[in-house]
């Protein structure tokens, strides 16, 4: 697996979980969400730690609509243009609707003038990868063909997040506008700055601003860079570690080309759609020495994955 890489010394501040993790080369493959779909709703102003119910938004239905996502295998997020955030909003919200699974990726969006219209959302529908459905239950939907990037801003969560994804954000904004959002959880706080890439659902950890942009360039020609990756939210943290894996060995950057098809105790097995195969050892470890994962929290012996190299299998 490939380390994480080095910290530029203006960002490696002591007592922070990401300078734990950049010093300690913690491995970054297999640790992003799990997700086969994801929903976010533009609210303005402060977020608290946890956003859908400490923000701006309706607590109850940002409470209730978390949940309902959880249940299908759906991230619901808040997200966010980048710069000064005035805390009362007199316009419509913005909404991104995407499913990441191979074959069935794509994003919707749509402005509304209350993010409860969500509730009509057809969320099994986003877990499966169904547009049709999807856009039934919501018509104002429309299908959107460039990615944007999600960056953790999120200091309520994670100082890290504020500290390292807040210049992200702006610098990535720059190069990028109207594509860039702020999001308020992304998950692996220790491996900020991190982004997500929609409608993929690729994560990657440790960004720069050239490296960030060099990912958005991917994504708009289908594919990933293997800097920072972390995984793709479709998949199960091992088969995130997994087709890191053969993206590595093989050098495959095509979103699509690469499917998790099976999972055994130890091993996974990734297939390319041109019938090529691979079995990928995959093992937990116990971290060492400990470490935290999150600003603030002492640190432990966490579990982190492990990949041996990936055996080619048959050609179909």
């Amino acid at each position: 697996m490939t380390p994480a890489p080095d910290a530029p010394l203006t960002t490696a501040r002591p007592g922070l979980c990401s300078t734990y993790c950049r010093v300690l080369r913690e491995p970054m493959a297999g640790t992003a969400v799990v997700a086969t779909g994801w929903v976010l709703v533009e609210q303005p102003g402060p977020w608290g730690a946890k956003a859908p119910t400490q923000s701006h938004l309706d607590a109850e239905f940002g409470g209730s609509f978390d949940d309902r996502c959880k249940k299908v295998d759906v991230r619901f997020g808040l997200i966010r243009s980048p710069g000064r955030h005035a805390d009362a909003v007199d316009r419509a919200h913005q909404v991104f609707v995407a499913s990441t699974v191979p074959g069935r990726t794509w994003m919707l969006g749509a402005q509304v003038a209350d993010p409860s219209e969500l509730e009509e959302l057809d969320l099994e529908a986003v877990g499966r990868g169904d547009r049709a459905d999807v856009i039934e239950s919501l018509p104002g939907l429309v299908a959107l063909d460039e990615p944007v990037v999600l960056v953790c801003t999120n200091g309520k969560r994670d100082e890290c997040c504020a500290i390292l994804g807040r210049p992200l954000v702006s610098g990535l904004a720059k190069r990028a506008p109207g594509r860039v959002w702020e999001a308020n959880h992304l998950g692996g706080h220790r491996f900020a700055p991190t982004a997500t890439y929609l409608p993929a659902g690729t994560m990657h950890g440790h960004l720069t601003i050239e490296t960030a942009v060099d990912a958005l360039a991917a994504a708009d020609r289908g594919e990933t860079i293997l800097t920072g990756l972390r995984g793709r939210s479709t998949w199960t943290k091992r088969g995130q570690a997994a087709e890191v894996a053969v993206r590595e060995l093989t050098g495959e950057l095509s979103l699509d080309a690469l499917r998790v098809v099976t999972e055994d105790p130890e091993t996974v097995t990734v297939e390319h759609l041109d019938g090529r195969s691979w079995i990928v050892p995959v093992t937990s470890a116990v971290a060492d020495p400990p470490r935290p994962d999150s600003c603030g929290k002492e640190p432990f012996s966490m579990s982190i994955l492990q990949t041996g190299t990936p055996v080619s299998g048959a050609v179909g």
